[in-house]
């Protein structure tokens, strides 16, 4: 029988790839907008161990179904303070665990049902009204099309079998000897590469696995490689990210390459494994064909392709997990330089949750804290400055200090409680005050840096700008009174800078000493400057708003006096029935 090229290959193929891609991002978009931000929220508090981010990487990924998706928010947690290099490691392990439960869902033999499956749920989501029901409709769809364009593939895939040039080409694909192993790795890893899906690759694979295509050994090649393609996509990722979130990354390729150098030597070995297991478990030979329709297909192909890509995986994660404390310490060599020396302040240094619920001992770790944020904030005018020692992007560094930001005011409001006294809940409402007051006063200290750090000025433009920088250092002591020099033995009046509108004159003054940027980065720099000045007022005044020394004496008063009553309790005989 004659094949038509496009009706009965090109057609089914193409149509079918399409509709599986689709499938799978329909599907990960309704998941993740469902779940992506409670997944996030809980990978940032989970991931504090690497037992716990194993667990957490393989959960979320289960879910959302994209390891892609995983590691790349893996990353971005990393590059922003909020999860270690350590347990982003362990998370990484995890979510190449996670991901091989969607290749075992998508080896099930349900692709007849996808097609009508996919209409009802599309049907579902252009009439539902609610956010939430769309996006369960959305992922639902998303899981049927994968089926059917899998199905589609197949289909179009198996006349392949019938053209003599074709086979001769697959010929050369055969995973039957080392050297042809490791080619058919590459490729895959390639292709997983070019179309950054390590999912889609695998459903090429199966497709061509049970059309007779290829055979099902060199089916499982092509999946090995699929794990080693999908890294470059976190790589890609974290090219403009800190150092450690490119740590992060490199930690997912060097850990899937070495799985896959591993694995490779014990190959032909681990397939024999498959073999035996499939047998004894009453699954069948992956080899031999079954009549569909008077045409020879290969079902078992996709379970094997599968079942190995999960037992590699999980494989991998057991043989490298304990090695997670080395991967860490040569990562962190990867890049180092004398700037990673520089304190963290994404990280809170004061915050304890072992005081979160005592009063009187949570205020006073809330100002440690809110002075360390204060402390951060005026490291903004060493970066003005192109201080070797101060961060070199302000960008990245005002993200720390965001973050540390949030992280005070949480736990601060985590103080309000119904039965406290008003004394009490007043300080903590001025504690939130100013730490409010302290994130206003970075934005505008970054603000000031990144103005400094992006403008090549004049000597006489940098003149006035190292005066404004000088009078907001100067203006700080009222805050922070051991910043810069503290205490200057100077007589009275014997330094004094010009105020906000003297600088602006003579910026305006300047005429053809500096060009329109310059003067226009100057002037937008002192209203900067102006801004940072009324909030450090704002602070100072905050400050002296409650008597907080008074409030917090109180409160150890009450404090010692309830232990003692506990106390007293406890020691009280009891008498006898």
């Amino acid at each position: 029988m004659e094949i038509d090229i496009f009706k009965d290959i090109l057609v089914p193929v193409i149509g079918g790839l399409g509709i599986f891609m689709l499938g799978l991002e329909f599907m990960a978009n309704g998941i993740q907008a469902l779940s992506v931000n409670s997944m996030r929220n809980f990978l940032a508090k989970a991931a504090g161990t690497p037992i716990k981010g194993v667990m957490a990487g393989t959960l979320i990924t289960g879910v959302i179904q994209s390891s892609t998706a995983m590691t790349v928010m893996v990353v971005g947690l990393v590059n922003a303070g909020v999860v270690g290099l350590r347990p982003a490691i362990s998370v990484i392990m995890g979510a190449n665990i996670g991901t091989t439960l969607g290749n075992g869902l998508i080896a099930l033999p349900l692709g007849p049902l996808g097609l009508i499956c996919g209409g009802v749920f599309a049907l579902v989501y252009c009439f539902a009204k609610s956010e939430k029901v769309r996006n369960i409709a959305l992922a639902c769809m998303g899981f049927a099309l994968i089926f059917y364009g899998l199905n589609l593939m197949t289909g179009g895939l198996r006349p392949l079998r019938n053209m003599p040039e074709v086979m001769e080409l697959l010929q050369t694909l055969r995973a039957d000897s080392y050297f042809n192993l490791i080619k058919c790795v590459l490729i895959a890893a390639g292709i997983t590469a070019m179309i950054h899906s390590s999912s889609a690759t695998i459903g090429i694979v199966m497709g061509l696995g049970a059309a007779g295509v290829l055979d099902w050994t060199t089916a499982v090649a092509f999946s090995l490689g699929a794990d080693l393609g999908t890294t470059i996509t976190s790589w890609m990722a974290s090219l403009n990210l800190s150092k450690n979130a490119k740590r992060a990354a490199y930690a997912h390729i060097s850990f899937n390459i070495i799985g896959v150098c591993i694995t490779v030597p014990l190959f032909f070995v681990s397939i024999g494994v498959l073999q035996w297991t499939m047998g004894v478990f009453g699954m069948g030979d992956p080899g031999l064909a079954v009549m569909v329709d008077g045409k020879e297909t290969f079902p078992l192909v996709p379970v094997a392709v599968g079942l190995y890509s999960t037992v590699f995986n999980i494989f991998n994660t057991a043989l490298l997990f304990p090695f997670v404390g080395v991967f860490e310490r040569v990562l962190s060599r990867v890049g180092r330089s004398d700037e990673e020396d520089i304190e963290d302040y994404s990280t809170p240094k004061f915050l304890s949750r072992e005081v979160a619920n005592d009063f009187a001992r949570a205020v006073p770790a809330i100002q440690q804290e809110t002075t360390r944020h204060l402390q951060a904030g005026a490291m903004f005018l060493n970066i003005a400055r192109g201080d070797r020692k101060a961060p070199s992007d302000p960008g990245e560094h005002y993200l720390a200090t965001d973050i540390l930001s949030r992280d005070i005011r949480a736990y601060t409001a985590n103080l309000m409680k119904e039965d406290l006294p008003y004394d009490q809940l007043d300080l903590i409402a001025s504690l939130i005050e100013e730490a409010d007051f302290t994130a206003a006063l970075t934005e505008s200290m970054h603000q000031v840096a990144r103005r400094v750090k992006r403008e090549k000025f004049s000597p006489q433009a940098q003149a006035i700008v190292e005066t404004a920088l000088n009078k907001l250092d100067v203006s700080l002591r009222a805050i922070m009174p051991d910043h810069g020099i503290a205490d200057p033995q100077m007589p009275a009046g014997h330094v004094s800078y010009p105020d906000v509108e003297e600088l602006r004159a003579k910026t305006l003054a300047l005429g053809p000493n500096a060009g329109a940027a310059e003067r226009g980065t100057i002037l937008a720099l002192l209203g900067s400057v102006e801004r940072a000045e009324i909030l450090i007022r704002r602070i100072d005044a905050e400050r002296k708003s409650v008597n907080r020394k008074s409030v917090l004496a109180r409160a150890n008063i009450r404090r010692e006096n309830r232990e003692q009553r506990m106390d007293d309790g406890g020691l009280s005989p009891v008498p006898a029935e």
